[in-house]
């Protein structure tokens, strides 16, 4: 991986959601790893991120290492963060995901999976758009995954399908590779690049919610999201989806129709 060349010589200030799970607790060690950065995790828990932030600090010997607690699931948790929230911010990683074995609603009367896994994306984006633009050039990293479809435009919240976890999952990550061609397109002048990707299969929380294992270490998940956030491609290419560390065709991005009305009844949440 290579630092941000816009950034040699000062901080360049990385904000990654959902740090304290197994995956974005890495992403953020290998990103705090690089000289010249300063990440902020966000998280739900505070002592569960203070726990992350020594052991991070130990790992890389970063000391540009703080947290902010956040629900990424509430948009008032959201805007609250970003009005005390001074300064720049260089890269996004939206990462924060959840997967109840039954259907949940936020304190909005919002399904919980499509509150955190999507609507928290397309809100830190909305609330940190002004910031970036003003510390471009700027990227965000939406972590998506391989495991997508479904996606009903008529029933994102399974109101009316039978809610079942996985279902529920595979749609928000399809939405995120949706969302992240429709955001790519508008901050394409404004020197903010957005792309998504698949991160890795490891042992967590949230794979044992939908019934799976992981063949990956938490390392080896993180090398994707972590390269986009501080790799030179990560500044070259937008409204692209990686798996690997490259490039893969995504159909669900392809559908402009799909992508424009996902955008919109995103967009009407607030």
């Amino acid at each position: 991986m290579e630092v941000l060349t816009r950034h040699q010589g000062s901080l360049s200030v990385a904000l990654v959601t959902g740090a304290t799970g197994v995956i974005g607790k890495a992403i953020a060690a290998r990103i705090a790893s690089l000289p010249n950065h300063e990440v902020v995790l966000l998280c739900r828990n505070a002592a569960k991120a203070k726990a992350a932030v020594a052991e991070i600090r130990q790992r890389t010997g970063n000391p540009q290492f703080r947290y902010e607690v956040v629900d990424l699931a509430r948009g008032d948790s959201i805007a609250a963060l970003a009005t005390r929230w001074k300064g720049p911010v260089h890269v996004l990683v939206n990462n924060a995901a959840t997967t109840p074995r039954s259907r949940e609603e936020n304190a909005e009367g919002i399904e919980v999976q499509f509150a955190t896994n999507v609507l928290g994306y397309v809100r830190m984006i909305n609330s940190f758009r002004d910031r970036l633009v003003e510390s471009a050039p700027a990227r965000i990293v939406n972590v998506a995954s391989y495991w997508a479809g479904g996606l009903d435009l008529d029933d994102l919240e399974f109101e009316r399908r039978r809610y079942d976890n996985d279902a529920a999952y595979r749609q928000s990550k399809q939405a995120d590779r949706m969302l992240t061609v429709a955001f790519a397109e508008r901050l394409a002048d404004r020197r903010v690049t957005v792309n998504a990707c698949h991160p890795g299969d490891v042992v967590s929380t949230l794979s044992r919610n939908l019934g799976f294992g992981g063949h990956e270490t938490p390392d080896q998940a993180a090398s994707t999201p972590a390269w986009i956030a501080t790799d030179a491609i990560g500044a070259e290419v937008t409204g692209k989806y990686f798996e690997h560390q490259r490039a893969v065709s995504c159909r669900f991005g392809a559908d402009r129709t799909a992508v424009e009305a996902l955008y919109r009844a995103c967009e009407g949440y607030g």
